[in-house]
């Protein structure tokens, strides 16, 4: 009798019977009376191979794809789903795996392993060089070449690839294209399978072999924490995972110097621009969990060899990063020498009569706050203006502006993001750059041209949006001022300080060194405005009160308590209650801004709702990278600086074209179109949803605010004030009452570690 699988008890028999058994038992004729399986014994893995017809998904962050492979005796093409560091159509595939059913796609192999090599076949060489695999060679140009050169056509691209220049349509600059596309795609893969067989991401492999050239896998052998340092997108945990692979001893110095200085940049990006000592080193200590002393000692080389500073700050140890320390000291001795010299710039003139004149030109009455403010910018070398929204910052900046001018003053404008110095230039009817255009920067040197030795042509300088600029950038623009010239500088104090480290706008008003003017008068046509009434408010601590009834308001709340509930609700206002009232266009004039990044009501999930909802793609190109998918149209926003491409971090564009081809996605930022290869796209992310730190400096004709308790963390009066005061002609908040009187209740208590105030009173 057969035993049976489902049989909990199972026969075992002595060795040597079993053997006595099989020797007597014939070979053919009746099936034996016992059967032994051993119980949840695994299925012996199976081989597969074939040609990879098409990779229908590939994730170079963690190596997943669903290819559709053909494989010899099958007519049906066949899935593979596994991990594969690179993966191109064409290749050769070999797997080891089983096959499964899956529920919704059917019969599957599932792959443990997953190899591809180059294809042999002119068939496979002819698909893989039409995927895309290679830069500047499409279907068309790869039958020409697979046409010419057969089964020797990557002999040909390695070894001779000047022979390419024959093939009509290939010229010098195409050909230079091509040889560095396989150049590059030859050393980047040895990267990401030397990064895979270390258990690490591959995903920023190309950005590796940009920055090391062939090197690349020697230099990260000799020091991984160095990619924590030059490759955007890999971390000290990363970069410690792959040490320890590499048999880096955890209570390495080298180990320990490098958490210290990961500490202080983790530090700098919640906003401190130093840190008391005893704090960083008892982070460091958790993060690398080693001996506290091993830490001191790397604190103590990192102080000597001058890649940390430590100052005493009142009766205090505190570590600086070095270009942070050095942009703190910069800055404030820049305000002293800027607000000490003489003379002022503009001349004697009699600022009563002045006042008047501006007034009748411009017809328009200043209130008192304002004409104060005149007469200090015709008198001080340094002005601070601040107020919230409606008190009139905007007129009594081109008020000032027209007083200057009148006397042949050259007047510079600037603000720290490409939307607000267009909103700048709009309201003052003058030119307005951002401050890393103004300063001009040289991506040969790594420098601003425009500093202390050749600074910035102008005699008045306005600087609008001061409270997004942080302790880096102030230092930049300050010490590009001549010592003749003068500033103001405009900005809501109120609002979320900057995303870098330092309170610069803040630090300044509380050092009582630079004369302030702060607004508080609200204009009679602005105070007729909801979005004004409510902004006040959440800045005094209260609820706004949202308008009912028939008649138009510029400010709604609408309830709404699960997440889901507000999901569905914002992708209906957005795509059609809103257009259909209001009359504005859900892809240019409407602007969702969200509290955190994560969770179900984060800027990363609301983002893929309304993609689908208002570009879903019909087809078209599109590129999948770095955990986003982009098609023509989609708004985005760039994540980091670019001094190379003149694009920086909360610039807004839309996807203009992408070419798989050439691997390259066009982006319009503000009419100016900026090629982005497509290993370069962790650069951006969509933004039909920012969070509302990456909002600061914009301003939109609309604006949709979830507000939900699983925001928790964020909900802080001056985040939701800034959200607020984002919106120009609609502000609609959705979600939980309770969540808004808890915004509006707790205030931001959050303590930035900053010494700048200090200084500038002691200077």
């Amino acid at each position: 009798m057969v035993a049976s699988l489902s049989n909990a008890r199972q026969r075992i028999l002595p060795i040597g019977r079993i053997a006595a058994e099989a020797a007597a038992r014939p070979s053919y004729g009746k099936k034996p009376d016992r059967l032994l399986v051993p119980l949840n014994y695994p299925p012996m893995p199976e081989a597969l191979s074939g040609l990879i017809e098409r990779v229908t998904y590939h994730n170079p962050e963690n190596g997943f794809a669903v290819l559709k492979v053909k494989v010899k005796g099958r007519q049906d093409l066949v899935t593979v789903v596994g991990s594969a560091t690179s993966v191109s159509a064409g290749e050769h595939l070999e797997a080891t795996g089983r096959w499964v059913v899956d529920r919704e796609h059917g019969q599957q192999f599932k792959a443990d392993e997953v190899k591809t090599t180059h294809p042999a076949s002119a068939e496979g060489i002819e698909r893989y060089l039409a995927s895309g695999a290679i830069r500047s060679i499409g279907p068309k140009t790869a039958a020409k070449i697979v046409g010419i050169y057969k089964e020797r056509t990557l002999e040909i691209l390695d070894q001779y690839p000047s022979m390419l220049a024959h093939i009509k349509g290939i010229g010098p600059e195409r050909l230079k294209r091509i040889r560095q596309s396989w150049q590059e795609q030859k050393e980047v893969r040895k990267i990401m399978l030397f990064l895979a067989e270390h258990g690490i991401s591959s995903g920023r492999a190309v950005r590796i072999y940009r920055t090391y050239g062939q090197e690349s896998i020697a230099k990260i052998k000799a020091n991984p924490y160095r990619l924590a340092d030059d490759i955007r997108g890999i971390g000290f945990k990363s970069a410690d995972e792959l040490a320890a692979r590499l048999g880096i001893d955890r209570n390495s110095p080298f180990r320990a110097r490098a958490a210290v200085q990961y500490t202080l940049q983790e530090l700098a990006g919640k906003g401190h621009c130093g840190y008391p000592e005893h704090d960083a080193v008892e982070q460091t200590t958790r993060l690398v969990e080693i001996d506290e002393r091993i830490v001191r000692d790397a604190v103590e080389a990192a102080v000597r060899d001058a890649t940390v500073i430590r100052e005493k700050i009142e009766c205090e140890s505190w570590l600086y990063l070095v270009g942070l320390h050095r942009a703190e000291v910069g800055l404030a001795q820049s305000v002293h020498r800027i607000a000490s010299a003489t003379p002022h710039p503009l001349p004697q003139i009699d600022v009563e009569k002045a006042i008047a004149w501006v007034e009748a030109k411009l017809s328009i009455t200043l209130a008192t706050g304002q004409q104060e403010a005149i007469r200090q910018a015709c008198r001080q070398k340094m002005l601070v203006i601040t107020g919230g929204p409606g008190v009139g910052k905007t007129t009594l900046v081109r008020s000032i502006l027209e007083i200057f001018a009148a006397k042949k003053v050259r007047c510079v404008l600037a603000a720290p993001t490409g939307r607000a110095a267009k909103r700048l230039s709009e309201t003052t009817d003058r030119p307005a750059k951002t401050i890393h255009r103004l300063l001009e920067f040289d991506p040969a040197s790594g420098e601003f041209k425009r500093n202390t030795q050749n600074p910035l042509d102008g005699d008045l300088f306005v600087l609008d949006e001061t409270s997004m600029v942080d302790i880096v950038l102030g230092h930049q623009f300050f010490r590009a001022v001549a010592s003749g010239a003068c500033v103001i500088l405009v900005g809501d104090v109120d609002q979320l300080p900057s995303v870098g480290p330092g309170s610069v706008l803040g630090d300044l008003i509380a050092s009582d060194v630079v004369p302030v003017v702060r607004l508080t008068e609200i204009f009679r046509q602005a105070a007729e405005s909801e979005i004004v009434a409510a902004a006040h408010a959440v800045n005094r601590g209260r609820a706004p009160d949202s308008r009912t009834g028939e008649a138009l308001s510029d400010f709604y709340i609408i309830e709404a308590q699960e997440p889901q509930e507000i999901q569905n609700l914002m992708v209906r206002l957005v795509k059609e209650r809103i257009p259909a009232r209001f009359g504005f266009d859900p892809k240019t004039d409407i602007q969702v801004l969200t509290p955190m990044n994560r969770a179900e009501l984060g800027a990363r999930h609301l983002n893929q709702l309304l993609q689908t909802a208002l570009n879903p793609g019909d087809g078209g190109p599109e590129v999948e990278r770095f955990g986003w998918t982009f098609r023509v149209g989609d708004r985005v926003i760039q994540t980091e600086n670019d001094y190379d491409k003149d694009v920086f971090n909360g610039d807004l564009g839309v996807v203009e074209s992408i070419n798989r081809i050439d691997q390259e996605m066009v982006v319009a930022f503000e009419g100016r179109h900026v090629p982005y290869d497509f290993g370069d796209l962790d650069e951006l992310a969509l933004a039909y949803v920012l969070s509302i730190h990456k909002s600061q400096g914009s301003e939109f004709p609309c604006v949709v605010i979830p507000l939900h308790t699983q925001h928790y963390i964020m909900l802080q009066r001056n985040l939701l004030y800034t959200a607020v005061t984002r919106g120009r002609r609609l502000v609609v908040l959705v979600g939980m009452k309770k969540a808004l009187e808890m915004a509006v209740r707790r205030q931001d208590t959050g303590l930035r570690y900053t010494a700048l105030r200090g200084r500038l009173q002691t200077v």
